[in-house]
């Protein structure tokens, strides 16, 4: 039984003749009336009273008239909608990040938003290490990392620089220092994140080669503690550029150069090689580009593999 039988069969239930039915059709009244045998012998059932000249239904008939045109309807909805996910009409995109990597996301969401405002958006948090299998797995359709990944299923794609700064309250005795040393920070009270990280490591290790120690006394979940506990006052940080920079701004922290410190690292964006892109997904791509177009700085949009 296939959608074109049952036009025919609606056409001719519709307009109660076979003539009537072809001409509407556009086909022969002969070409319609072996469609319809057709698929009474597929069904095993007469479908109209051949007694009428009316074309009136049988009772299989009524029950097939109902189904078929259920399904036409769906067809056409199933049409429907298609088109409008080409057109951007509606669809939906899920990002997996975690609190660092979202940041990025922020300017580049709004911006999708504004130009593409019916698809739905969903990021979803992860940890980093579990973005990569999240992607693969089809869970997220993009993914945003701190760290380049090793999956060969991956496409990756550079969008933002960002790197480590040393922070401290505005009344610290170090916020008027144009630069300070690693030795000097010995003698600082740390506010470190809780979850560990490659950084967090190198970090530790820089402190090791200038022999000296690292107090890190007070460990908080997320960096939006971290920022507001150092800024009330209560010890230093080493946080990425990208999450303070609004409190930089407003006075709230003061970032200080240090010397022996050059901790760079680059920020992308993951999709699956063997996968066809939403036409949403297709569309943020677009969007993230035009934005590190038009706002240079730390953005980027550069293909890795």
């Amino acid at each position: 039984m296939e959608l074109s039988q049952l036009e025919v069969f609606l056409a001719v239930a519709r307009e109660r003749r076979f003539s009537r039915a072809a001409d509407k059709l556009f086909r022969t009244q002969s070409a319609v009336s072996q469609t319809i045998r057709k698929l009474e012998q597929e069904l095993g059932e007469a479908l109209f009273d051949r007694s009428s000249r009316e074309g009136v239904l049988t009772d299989a008939g009524k029950v097939l008239y109902e189904y078929a045109e259920k399904l036409i309807n769906l067809r056409g909805e199933a049409a429907e909608s298609l088109s409008e996910l080409r057109e951007l009409q509606k669809g939906k995109l899920v990002i997996a990040a975690n609190e660092f990597t979202v940041l990025y996301l922020l300017p580049v969401l709004a911006e999708f938003r504004r130009v593409h405002a019916m698809i739905k958006i969903t990021v979803e948090r992860a940890l980093g290490s579990h973005i990569p299998d999240d992607v693969l797995r089809h869970a997220a359709e993009f993914g945003v990392l701190s760290y380049e990944p090793q999956e060969e299923n991956l496409h990756s794609v550079v969008v933002y620089l960002d790197e480590l700064v040393f922070v401290v309250p505005p009344r610290h005795p170090l916020a008027t220092a144009g630069e300070v040393s690693i030795r000097q920070m010995g003698a600082e009270s740390f506010v470190a994140h809780i979850v560990p990280s490659p950084y967090r490591e190198k970090v530790i290790q820089l402190f090791k080669s200038h022999k000296t120690p690292l107090h890190m006394d007070l460990e908080l979940p997320t960096l939006q503690a971290i920022k507001q506990f150092v800024a009330m006052g209560n010890g230093v940080a080493l946080v990425p550029e990208i999450s303070v920079e609004t409190e930089i701004a407003r006075g709230e922290l003061v970032r200080i150069p240090v010397k022996e410190l050059q901790l760079k690292r680059k920020l992308r964006l993951i999709y699956r090689k063997r996968a066809n892109l939403s036409h949403a997904g297709q569309a943020f791509l677009k969007v993230a580009e035009a934005v590190a177009t038009e706002r240079k700085g730390h953005y980027r949009f550069h293909r890795e593999k």
